[in-house]
């Protein structure tokens, strides 16, 4: 009975780990994001603020 064991292979079970097939060429740093998302916020409180006068509406 202990010689009708079917041996499959180690494997992953089926996951696939898609960090491995595809590197993006533009990496960023998290410093980078949050400088950049600090940027976007002070331009739209400025367009907000003294967006009319700066835009002549």
């Amino acid at each position: 009975m202990a010689r009708d064991k079917v041996s499959m292979p180690s494997g992953m079970g089926g996951l696939v780990r898609y960090f491995d097939e595809y590197r993006s060429k533009i990496e960023f740093k998290p410093g980078h994001i949050i400088i950049l998302c600090i940027i976007v916020i002070t331009i739209m409180i400025i367009l907000y603020t003294y967006g009319n006068r700066l835009l002549g509406l």
